[in-house]
């Protein structure tokens, strides 16, 4: 047990699903590229049995898919995946927006320093860290109508949401001001109790840009 407020240490499994998932993330390991566990296993200093875990887990989160025989491969993610991604979200959100402007509880109360942070992280061009903290926004919004077990459903896309956040960032960086925008007016127009308002931010703010579709395979 850590005493004197010191982290407790990593297992290896949660140091292997860690470094794998970042790397996916950064694009170290290419969309389509097989890895190899006993590569995997030496730069993460362990066996291959906590890396295989960690392969299993990042199945589940849809980071890679175990092909019989031919181990892992980093998915890849397409245009489809992208738009159903935005549709569910937009629908969960749209949801709770809807209920916290009906009982009017203004913007969650972590939004201003999400934001903050978001904006920070955008102008150094952390893409990892502002992907992170988008998550993190829109999942407070979804957390804030009360709904435990939709809270759960949306947060179930948190890998998946935050490894395309990352792509279309990447792909387009241009839009991180039309972002950052966006996230102010939403957060305006929820404490404005706007519910109308704030549902035609999201849509915008959830539409297809038709140049970073394109940079995904259908």
């Amino acid at each position: 047990m850590a005493t004197g407020g010191s982290k407790p240490r990593q297992s290896a499994r949660e140091r292997a699903y860690e470094m794998i998932g970042a790397a996916i993330l950064a694009g170290t390991f290419a969309e389509g590229e097989f890895l190899d566990e006993a590569v995997l296993a030496r730069e993460v200093g362990t066996s291959r049995t906590p890396v295989r875990e960690a392969l299993h887990r990042l199945q589940a989160e849809r980071f890679v898919d175990l092909v019989p025989r031919r181990g892992a491969q980093v998915r890849v993610v397409t245009a489809t995946e992208m738009r159903q991604i935005y549709q569910a979200r937009f629908v969960i959100e749209a949801n709770a927006i809807g209920k916290i402007c009906d009982r009017r509880l203004g913007a969650p109360p972590e939004t201003p320093e999400l934001i903050e942070a978001l904006e920070t992280a955008g102008r150094n061009q952390d893409w990892n860290e502002f992907a992170q903290l988008d998550q993190r926004f829109h999942s407070c919004i979804v957390q804030h109508q009360g709904n435990a077990v939709l809270a759960q459903m949306y947060d179930s896309l948190r890998p998946r949401q935050v490894r395309l956040a990352v792509r279309t960032i990447t792909q387009g960086p241009e839009r991180f001001p039309i972002i950052e925008r966006e996230h102010r007016e939403l957060e305006a127009a929820l404490n404005a109790h706007d519910a109308a308002l704030s549902t035609r931010i999201l849509n915008v703010h959830l539409q297809e840009v038709p140049e970073l579709v394109r940079a995904f395979s259908e």
